[in-house]
């Protein structure tokens, strides 16, 4: 398998889907197709006939769910499946339109979400009497007749149990005489010390996965506990080399409740990041403790419950142990796993200045200028380096053993995310709903199409690196970045700037040979050739995050299933979704996945919470 196809062990390289033709009908009344699909499809739920209901879609037309008809992610394709999927979970009791805009009311457009195929699209919503949900869905024309190409659902929220937002909101004060009660200080410190009872949920780190879900989980009501080794929330991100800049456009970004203010930097410095994510927490009220790390922990089947022992430095020094039983945890420990840091022969001689992975790196010595540096590993974070090593005076060679996505931010931003995720784009739920609404398949066959417009707009660029000796990609099937994302979680690039260095020369390429031997003062690489080096960066990414969870739980942890990758519906492995170990999840992903899924993940720990889920 070519390098730019592989995924993770045990996940699938999805197929790529194929679009009905265009629709030929030049006079669609796109409401009276959406009503009469919609009327049809809700006599046939309150029959339980799904066998009517799968008839309405194309033969190889998708129902795509999240969580609204069963407690997992589903992709169903072909009508048998959509019927099989619809018998074995609970049926919605209603679907109804959504006209309250004109992107959610019914409407003729491209349903390939790329422009080549027309047909009609509309926003629904979805209840029952457990659950209140969202959905979008595409109609296709074939042979003079409408039917479903695709039918998104996915929860939004549990009746009777709203989030505590707007409407919903706390009072904040009780008026009147009471003598026992405490100011906000006061509540707010006992809360933070989880005073007298044990969260429900232990959240292990206060990245983007563990703020968020946090968030989450807290206008659901269900109390949480953060904790993270680091001294101060946002130190991940502080302590990351010294120029990293966010690669996704702050639309991309937001996170939820609070979104990034309207004087937000289109890219985000690493260190604003991490000052607005100790905003985050404190805004949203949210229990974190920093300089806590997990020492012990066991999990008990019969009273289906978690024992852990928390260690806590605290500023004098000294520490504090708190054994706590929380119902769930919740390992946010970023979407990789342990450091994949490759046991090179000699490593232990080397004797220049520094060899550290990429993600001890604190940036490059301006006073340094001279020396040569090698980054092994030409994804985001090798480019990056490079870039910044150049800028500080280094000769700098890249080590690229296997081929590379690049993408041009330009290209990111006025070609893949136009229209959906840019400064007047719909709001950002929309946004989400309607990217998730595509099923993989589709998806990849749509990002196959986005990715040749973006490799015309980076043409010069992508011609250069090859010229230069550095060998790209265009992803699994052609279909670019995103995808190679979600299928491996890498093997991409995100150009600011350090393509045109190698395109000119400013940082060296060595293509295509494996390391054998570190030397006391560089490389030796399998064609015999050597590398002198003052320093090395191994960028060589990081390992499934089910290793982690290994590390973390012990034999515990064993039994968790592989996370990240397609299964075989499209739907990404374990992350989000039941791990494989009970009151055991995973969070993790780029800001813009955290947002999404944090909601799917929230509701499924409140529905077991409340007891309609087991």
């Amino acid at each position: 398998m070519l390098s730019k196809d592989q995924v993770e062990p045990g996940s699938v390289n999805v197929p790529v889907g194929s679009f009905p033709p265009t629709c030929t009908s030049t006079d669609v009344n796109a409401d009276q197709l959406a009503s009469q699909l919609v009327d049809q499809i809700n006599a046939a739920l309150s029959k339980g006939d799904t066998e009517a209901i799968s008839q309405q879609f194309l033969e190889d037309g998708f129902w795509r769910d999240h969580l609204c008809l069963t407690w997992d992610f589903h992709t169903a394709k072909g009508r048998d499946s959509i019927s099989a999927l619809l018998e074995s979970g609970r049926l919605p009791t209603k679907v109804e339109i959504d006209r309250s805009t004109p992107m959610r009311a019914p409407h003729v457009g491209p349903i390939d979400a790329f422009g080549q195929v027309t047909g009609v699209e509309f926003f629904i919503t979805v209840s029952s009497a457990i659950i209140d949900g969202r959905g979008i869905v595409r109609l296709a024309e074939k042979d003079g007749d409408w039917k479903v190409l695709s039918f998104f659902t996915s929860l939004v929220g549990l009746t009777d149990h709203a989030e505590a937002v707007n409407q919903h909101r706390p009072a904040g004060v009780k008026h009147g005489a009471n003598p026992e009660r405490t100011n906000w200080q006061d509540k707010r410190t006992a809360e933070l010390n989880v005073e007298g009872k044990s969260p429900a949920v232990l959240i292990i780190g206060a990245g983007q996965a563990g703020l968020t879900i946090a968030a989450r989980l807290k206008m659901l009501n269900i109390d949480s506990l953060i904790i993270d080794q680091e001294d101060r929330i946002g130190d991940n991100w502080r302590r990351r080399y010294h120029q990293l800049v966010l690669h996704d456009p702050v639309w991309f970004d937001h996170l939820p409740y609070v979104p990034f203010p309207p004087n937000w930097p289109i890219f985000t410095p690493k260190d604003k990041l991490a000052e607005f994510f100790e905003c985050y927490a404190k805004i949203l009220e949210l229990n974190v403790w920093t300089r806590t790390s997990l020492q012990k922990s066991s999990w008990s089947d019969g009273e289906k419950v978690w024992s852990v022992d928390l260690q806590r430095r605290n500023e004098d020094g000294t520490t504090e142990t708190r054994a706590l039983r929380p119902r769930f945890i919740i390992q946010a420990t970023g979407h990789s796993g342990k450091k994949n840091l490759p046991n090179f022969k000699g490593i232990d001689t080397f004797q220049g200045d520094r060899i550290c992975h990429s993600s001890d790196f604190p940036g490059a010595n301006p006073d340094s200028r001279g020396k040569k540096a090698v980054v092994v590993g030409a994804c985001n974070s090798g480019h990056d380096i490079a870039q910044d090593y150049h800028e500080k005076g280094y000769e700098v060679t890249m080590v690229q053993r296997s081929s590379t996505c690049v993408v041009s931010s330009n290209s990111i931003t006025e070609i893949a995310l136009k229209g959906l995720y840019e400064e007047n784009g719909p709001p950002v739920e929309d946004a989400d709903l309607y990217l998730w609404s595509i099923p993989a398949e589709l998806f990849k066959a749509q990002q196959i199409n986005i990715t040749k417009l973006q490799t015309q707009n980076d043409q010069a660029t992508l011609e250069g690196l090859e010229r230069a000796g550095f060998k790209v990609d265009r992803g699994p099937n052609d279909a670019g970045l995103l995808i190679k994302y979600l299928q491996r979680g890498g093997g991409y690039y995100i150009d600011v700037g350090a393509s045109q260095l190698i395109v000119d020369g400013k940082v060296k390429v060595k293509q295509g040979q494996e390391i054998t031997e570190i030397l006391p003062r560089g490389l030796r690489f399998a064609d015999g050739t050597e590398l002198e080096a003052d320093e090395i960066i191994l960028a060589t990414g990081y390992q499934n995050m089910a290793t982690q969870a290994r590390i973390i739980f012990g034999a515990e942890g064993d039994k968790v299933t592989d996370v990240w990758g397609f299964d075989a519906a499209g739907e990404i492995r374990t992350m989000w979704r039941r791990s494989g170990h009970p009151g055991l999840w995973f969070m993790g992903g780029n800001l813009a996945l955290c947002r999404y899924y944090s909601r799917l993940l929230a509701l499924q720990i409140k529905a077991l919470e409340i007891g309609v889920a087991a």
